[in-house]
């Protein structure tokens, strides 16, 4: 039996979310230093798990784990990773002990227990790795809808102002996506219990049914519509900026940096595959709703005077383009999609706790309350300015690439999203380039002349993720060789292809054939 690297993954933090707890209550600097241990050996055991990844291999799983769990409804413990789930996997353990660094006076005994805030931080990366991991589509909704109970908590009692608004608003939206979901999974049970005469749950096994396309119409609303809210996606945006500005920034940081992508990985992974049909007929409609939801985004961000729902509502426009990648339906733009996940997990996350370290220093979320900040800290004001630039996409970083690859893969079917979309990276040049003027040039203003520059600790938790932007900006071969051959076979399920050159090579055309036996008769000629 090979080792079970997934569940080692996910039971490590739960374990130590476990001790965390038992810790008597004065232990809170013991507590944080467990946390960052719990934390990092996911870490270490997904690189090296990586390490051992075939992106060449045929099989649609590897490092495949499966347990019968309740036999009667063919529901079992299913769990493996293709390059998608992996790279998603990869981010949340690589930014969890990020946050645990970064927030670690995030929490204090005011609020509720500190031991509890890191221990809610574990449990929370243990559903993460399972969301992504899972291949029966069951336990992959049980980790769905678990995710919410600690992220819950983690803005209701962690939270600032508004909390307990934002929490249950946060809560309410996800059930009903959660409700919508569950609906559409007992409907594809049924009708796979009609099918192949008994009902299952398993991702490979459904994604070869021959479902009626009126039956898919309806399933795909069923998770769409929970995937679109998880995401979120434009009209089911309005839970976002409420969770983000009241959250800590450590927790903003994982909602949006990997919870939300649980939504745009459901549509890759399972709507897809699944509804092959149902997605095509919908298509136009998403990519509409993805374009709108790129402006919308972005005009938002550029009018808020509230540094964290600015970053909010970047994501919103951020998500339209993962939606656009993964529904133009063409291997450059799902692949673009999913490195972009990779990408916006990184510099949204840079742009989250850097502002946690400003509000910190200033104890103000208003924009207005800054300026000048590079006078008094320079590097700060520096690691900030690279964050932004890479949520912008400038060339170099990583996130140019992911979006260079959604606007062509889109450009091929959807010319005019394509187009429309591309006012998106002017906007957002816009949003962040006036958000560094106000905040960082400028005079000093009153209340940010006594700001301290970065600390060691704080520097830890950011700069790896910069460096990630950077290096994959300037060599993104190795994930995207990691995610294209999961992106064919996506493509091969759903059976798309992508579309023909508009034009053929000169070679290839008739015209250029006979020109070119007239040109070889002709110098024949001459030479006898």
């Amino acid at each position: 039996m090979s080792f079970p690297w997934l569940t080692t993954i996910g039971v490590v933090p739960l374990v130590g979310a476990l001790v965390i707890m038992l810790l008597p209550k004065a232990s809170t600097e013991l507590a944080k230093r467990l946390a960052v241990v719990f934390s990092a050996i996911p870490l270490i055991l997904v690189i090296a798990m990586a390490l051992q990844f075939d992106a060449d291999s045929t099989a649609e799983f590897q490092f495949v784990e499966s347990h019968s769990w309740i036999r009667t409804f063919g529901i079992s413990y299913s769990v493996g990773v293709d390059g998608i789930s992996l790279v998603l996997i990869a981010l949340s353990v690589i930014l969890v002990p990020l946050v645990i660094l970064a927030a670690w006076n995030d929490a204090d005994d005011a609020m509720g227990s500190v031991k509890g805030y890191f221990a809610l931080l574990l449990i929370l990366e243990t559903f993460m790795v399972g969301v992504f991991a899972a291949t029966d589509v069951f336990l992959f909704y049980v980790f769905f809808e678990a995710m919410l109970i600690p992220v819950y908590f983690l803005i209701g009692r962690y939270g600032g102002p508004g909390r307990q608004y934002a929490a249950v608003k946060f809560l309410l939206y996800s059930l009903v996506g959660g409700l919508l979901m569950l609906a559409a999974l007992i409907g594809l049970y049924v009708v796979s219990a009609q099918e192949l005469g008994t009902g299952t749950f398993d991702f490979t096994t459904l994604t070869n049914l021959n479902i009626d396309p009126g039956t898919q119409k309806l399933l795909f609303l069923g998770f769409f519509i929970a995937f679109a809210i998880k995401a979120p996606l434009v009209p089911f945006h309005t839970w976002l900026p409420d969770a983000a500005a009241a959250s800590t920034p450590g927790t903003a940081v994982l909602l949006v940096g990997v919870l939300d992508k649980v939504g745009t990985f459901g549509m890759i992974k399972l709507c897809l595959p699944i509804f092959p049909a149902a997605s095509e007929f919908y298509a136009p409609v998403i990519i509409f709703l993805c374009v709108v939801g790129i402006i919308y985004g972005a005009l938002l961000a550029i009018g808020q005077t509230d540094l964290k729902r600015l970053i909010a509502y970047t994501s919103i426009s951020h998500f339209g383009f993962i939606g656009l990648g993964i529904f133009a339906m063409t291997t450059q733009g799902q692949s673009g999609s999913t490195f972009y996940m990779l990408n916006h997990g990184f510099s949204t996350g840079a742009l989250f706790l850097i502002a946690g370290f400003l509000m910190t220093r200033r104890g103000s979320r208003l924009i207005a309350d800054y300026g000048g900040v590079y006078r008094v800290a320079p590097v700060l004001a520096g690691l900030f300015l690279i964050a932004g630039l890479s949520s912008l996409s400038l060339p170099g970083l990583s996130s140019f690439v992911s979006e260079f690859l959604v606007l062509v893969g889109t450009f091929e079917k959807y010319t005019v999203a394509a187009v429309i979309a591309t006012c998106g990276i002017v906007l957002a040049a816009i949003y962040i380039l006036y958000l560094y003027q106000r905040t960082m040039t400028g005079p000093v203003k009153d209340g940010c002349e006594k700001m301290t520059d970065i600390k060691g600790r704080e520097a830890f938790a950011i700069i790896p993720m910069l460096v990630l932007l950077v290096a994959l900006g300037v060599y993104p071969k190795p994930v995207l060789d990691v995610i294209n051959p999961a992106v064919d076979r996506v493509m091969l399920q759903t059976g798309q292809r992508d579309p023909e050159p508009a034009v053929r090579p000169l070679a290839e055309s008739g015209a250029a054939k006979q020109e070119a036996q007239r040109v070889v008769g002709a110098v024949e000629g001459g030479a006898r």
